[in-house]
């Protein structure tokens, strides 16, 4: 029969090619010994011949109608019953023959396998006493063997099947570990491609940013100035002002394009338009309090990317493992650099500790910020200690273009 797991609602397996073969095998031991004892009677001669033949064959037909019957793999209720009347016929051929004490055998695994482990064990107790019972009532000579082959038999099903349902759970955990890495590793390749798309998105706006909108905005000066260089009068002057209207529409469209493929949260404001956003009162989390120091310039896009990523990092981190009732976010514009300050009131932690492999649980945030702080020339410094709060600071330098206009020839004009 179909081996099942020990539960109280016991679910069907699925039969492997290695299962089918053992459930023949146990049809076949079944009929063989049941066969056997059939043809020794007979072969005998003895009066209760027809008697252990019939109830061979009673044996032989409830167990096939067992096998035959979906309700015994699907009803533990349903497999008891079928136990209880396949043991009653069990007991009618020991009551007439001897020999059928060897079927004993294939019922302790049919026992174990349909039955929970607790009350298996006692039926097999139960029919191993029988077997041996039945062998001294018929007034067989005792020998050791009389009691030594029924225990052994039982010993021998009990171990067969309490390794059988070991190695079936190593197998499912097995089956578990390799579907919940199948699905992690489609989460990751998911999460690598959009990092891909991000980066990428990031990499377009940093290169429109910084070569084609500089240039248009560079040829823009540069008309500006010809057109106050030149008469009102001259004939260029129409054809100058053309040309720097459509310089300046396309420097707009580049803007355009590097707002567009900038992160959502930049999408509709400044840095500290997002990060104000960022700090917006949350059901059960921390207060954040969020404010700007110094005098506000524009930042490049990979800049605003990279302080607005480790923000929400920094506060997810906050809100995850701090069990901080306050935080305050920073911004600070300080003429040649940017810096970004997160600070919390939580339990803290040991620094040193984030120098260690990336575990379950996490460990990924603080090596990815300064990851970011790093591809920027900047530094990620994090103070903390177990019940002190902690301190994230990042500081970036400002390119030259951000940090203020620079000395200009005469006659010329900075780039804005």
């Amino acid at each position: 029969m179909e081996p099942l797991p020990p539960a109280p609602t016991p679910a069907p397996l699925v039969l492997t090619p290695v299962l089918r073969v053992l459930r023949l095998c146990l049809h076949a031991l079944l009929a063989g010994l049941l066969a056997l004892a059939s043809v020794k009677a007979v072969a005998a001669g003895g009066p209760h011949a027809y008697a252990v033949v019939a109830a061979a064959l009673v044996m032989a037909g409830v167990y096939a109608a067992g096998v035959l019957s979906p309700a015994v793999s699907r009803s533990q209720r349903a497999a008891a019953l079928w136990l209880v009347a396949l043991g009653a016929s069990w007991l009618a051929l020991l009551a007439v023959s001897p020999d059928g004490l060897w079927t004993a055998f294939p019922l302790y695994f049919l026992q174990l396998h349909l039955l929970p482990m607790r009350w298996g064990l006692s039926a097999v107790a139960v029919t191993a006493a029988a077997a041996i019972a039945s062998f001294v009532a018929h007034g067989q000579a005792v020998t050791p063997g009389t009691f030594i082959g029924p225990l052994l038999g039982a010993a021998v099903a009990v171990a067969t099947v309490l390794g059988y349902q070991s190695l079936h759970r190593e197998s499912e955990r097995r089956r578990e570990l390799i579907d919940e890495l199948l699905s992690t590793r489609a989460e990751l390749a998911e999460a690598e491609r959009a990092a891909g798309t991000l980066a990428e998105r990031e990499r377009l706006a940093r290169e429109i940013h910084d070569t084609l909108a500089q240039g248009l905005s560079s040829i823009q000066l540069l008309l500006r100035a010809a057109e106050r260089a030149l008469p009102q009068a001259d004939p260029a002057l129409a054809h100058i002002r053309r040309a720097r209207e459509a310089a300046q529409d396309n420097l707009a469209e580049a803007r355009r394009f590097v707002r567009a493929l900038s992160p959502p949260d930049l999408e509709h404001g400044s840095l500290a338009a997002a990060l104000e956003r960022l700090c917006a009162p949350s059901p059960g989390g921390p207060a954040v309090q969020f404010g700007v120091s110094g005098t506000p310039v524009e930042l490049p896009t990979p800049y605003e990317v990279a302080l607005l990523r480790i923000a929400q990092s920094a506060l997810a981190n906050t809100v995850r493992h701090a069990r901080a009732g306050r935080v305050e976010i920073t911004l600070s514009f300080m003429g040649t650099s940017v810096s970004l300050d997160v600070v919390d009131d939580g339990v803290g932690f040991d620094p040193r500790r984030t120098t260690r492999r990336p575990s379950a649980d996490g460990g990924f945030g603080l090596p990815a910020m300064r990851s970011r702080a790093r591809s920027l020339g900047g530094t990620l410094s994090v103070e903390s200690a177990p019940g002190q709060g902690t301190a994230v600071a990042i500081t970036l330098p400002l390119p030259l273009s951000a940090a203020g206009p620079a000395p200009t020839a005469p006659g010329r004009e900075s780039r804005p």
